[in-house]
């Protein structure tokens, strides 16, 4: 985990080529007495089939209401850069990224929704969530669209 003072900004930084949880950085929450919901909209998240190599595709969506740190957003591009050569399964990709950022920011309450796209003619859809949703909090719908295929 990189501190504050560490997080690249304004540099060029290199994208990972193996699954890197040490490029994830926090930084400090102004707000803390506030608790409100916190998202990131990830539409181009990728990995590897662990079978075929073959690449799968994920739109991501990360809510979290935090506690004392944010996820420095710089840092979580480059983690998620980092499973591009990461051969793995939809699920155990998407629990990797849930508790690497549970681990890294220890919010009130995180859930990831992972919407994998088809391939083989099955979507696979990972949602998982840790922590207490605070009442006060309204987490708002991902907005993404079910898979249909043609229908």
């Amino acid at each position: 985990m990189l501190e504050e003072d560490q997080i690249p900004l304004g540099k060029q930084s290199d994208i990972p080529q193996t699954l890197d949880p040490t490029v994830l950085a926090r930084v400090s929450n102004k707000h803390i007495s506030d608790d409100y919901v916190a998202r990131f909209v990830c539409p181009e998240v990728t990995s590897l089939c662990p079978v075929t190599g073959q690449p799968d595709f994920c739109h991501l969506v990360l809510d979290y209401v935090p506690g004392l740190y944010l996820i420095e957003s710089k840092s979580l591009k480059l983690f998620l850069f980092s499973f591009r050569n990461h051969r793995g399964f939809h699920e155990d990709c998407s629990m990797i990224i849930l508790k690497s950022l549970y681990e890294l920011v220890m919010p009130k309450w995180i859930r990831i929704s992972a919407y994998w796209y088809a391939r083989g003619g099955i979507p696979i859809e990972v949602f998982a969530e840790k922590g207490e949703l605070p009442e006060s909090v309204v987490v708002p719908d991902t907005g993404v669209v079910p898979y249909r295929g043609r229908g």
